[in-house]
């Protein structure tokens, strides 16, 4: 499995831990920092990723990454033949309950094949990210570091790659939640700030001082006061 899982990919992997894709992420930023480029980083929100999963779709990614044969015969029930139905609390004696049906999205959460479907789902993601720019996956977490050495090209570039990644979602059939999607730039505190408009299709995201990353408070100095108050 872990011959077929992109290095980007963090979480429910041995050597790919939390620290890993922290450290990961900090090494990109301090990097572009240090060669005097512009970095900013943009850190996504999906919208309840692993009902999403459009089970046909895992299946042909499954088949393109290997996974075939017997193999895939023994796997395709588990993750396509599963049916749902909500029971109410007991009322008047009767137990109120819905028709079962069957469900056409999703992967089977608190299981470790469940988690493993949801890493090949979006296996293919770092492969739209070009070789100037970085992406830290974890989980359900997308984090993109975006570098650029020209100030002037540096908010065309970074909505290019937001368009990119959100065709990318909209083809695998997972949604952004742009109200919880943020930019946030880095730089030293006498570096001059780009005002930055990152959107897709009108939907903006915002711009913030400082943003969450795996229990981390990271802001745009890496100063680490805030995470240490």
């Amino acid at each position: 499995m872990n011959n077929i899982l992109v290095q980007e990919k963090f979480g429910f992997r041995i050597q790919h831990s939390t620290e890993q894709a922290a450290f990961s992420l900090i090494t990109c930023i301090l990097t572009a920092m240090n060669n005097k480029q512009m970095v900013g980083g943009i850190f996504c929100d999906l919208q309840k990723a692993f009902d999403c999963v459009k089970q046909k779709i895992l299946l042909d990614k499954l088949k393109f990454n290997g996974i075939d044969g017997k193999f895939k015969t023994l796997i395709e029930p588990y993750s396509t033949n599963r049916y749902q139905k909500v029971t109410l609390e007991k009322t008047d004696y009767n137990n109120r309950s819905s028709e079962w049906v069957k469900i056409n999205c999703g992967v089977p959460q608190g299981s470790i094949l469940g988690f493993l479907f949801f890493l090949i789902y979006i296996n293919d993601l770092p492969t739209i990210i070009n070789k100037d720019n970085n992406i830290v996956l974890y989980a359900n977490d997308s984090s993109i570091v975006i570098t650029d050495s020209y100030r002037d090209n540096f908010n065309l570039h970074a909505n290019e790659l937001f368009n990119d990644i959100n065709n990318w979602f909209k083809n695998s059939l997972l949604n952004l939640n742009f109200t919880k999607t943020h930019y946030l730039e880095f730089s030293s505190m006498k570096l001059y700030r780009v005002n930055m408009h990152i959107h897709h299709n009108h939907n903006y995201i915002s711009n913030v001082i400082q943003t969450y990353f795996l229990g981390l408070i990271i802001d745009g100095t890496l100063s680490w006061r805030q995470h240490t108050y």
